[in-house]
C-alpha cells in the first residue's frame, strides 16, 4: 500500500469534478500538468480550507465557480512560493528565465487577494480583527 493512500489529491485517489476543475485551473496558472503531485495536494488542501471558511448555511454549490477558482488561486500561490527558486540559468548559449523570488511573491500575493475577493460573499473573512473590544 502506498504511503500516499488516503491523502486527498494524491495520485490514485478518486477526484470529483470540483477537484478536477481546481487542479486544471491551478496547473494553467503554474504552467505545469494538472497531475503534478505537489499541486494536486495543495489544491485539495486549499479547497478544504475554503470549505471550512464558508459562512453558516452556505454550501460549496452556492459558491458556483468562485470556490474552485479561489482554491486554484490559493494552491497556485502556495505552489509558486515553493517552486520559484532559480531566477535564471544559462547553459552554453541557452538561457532559461523563471520567476524571481520577488516576482513570485508578488504573484502569490495577487492570487491570494483575488481568491479572497472571489469568496468574500460566501466565506468568513480570513482577516484578523478584534470584536467586542471597547476603546
Amino acid at each position: 500500500m502506498s504511503r500516499r493512500a488516503g491523502i486527498p489529491g494524491a495520485a490514485g485517489e478518486r477526484r470529483d469534478e470540483m477537484e478536477l476543475t481546481t487542479a486544471a485551473l491551478a496547473a494553467k496558472l503554474c504552467g505545469v500538468e494538472a497531475d503534478d503531485e505537489l499541486l494536486s495536494v495543495l489544491c485539495a488542501a486549499a479547497e478544504q480550507a475554503w470549505k471550512n471558511r464558508l459562512q453558516s448555511g452556505v454550501t460549496p454549490a452556492d459558491c458556483g465557480s468562485a470556490l474552485p477558482c479561489a482554491a486554484a488561486f490559493t494552491a497556485a500561490a502556495d505552489y509558486l512560493g515553493k517552486r520559484s527558486r532559480v531566477e535564471s540559468m544559462t547553459v552554453g548559449e541557452v538561457t532559461v528565465r523563471g520567476l524571481s523570488a520577488a516576482s513570485a511573491k508578488e504573484l502569490a500575493e495577487a492570487l491570494e487577494q483575488s481568491a479572497e475577493r472571489l469568496m468574500e460573499p460566501y466565506a468568513v473573512s480570513g482577516r484578523f480583527c478584534f470584536q467586542g473590544v471597547r476603546g
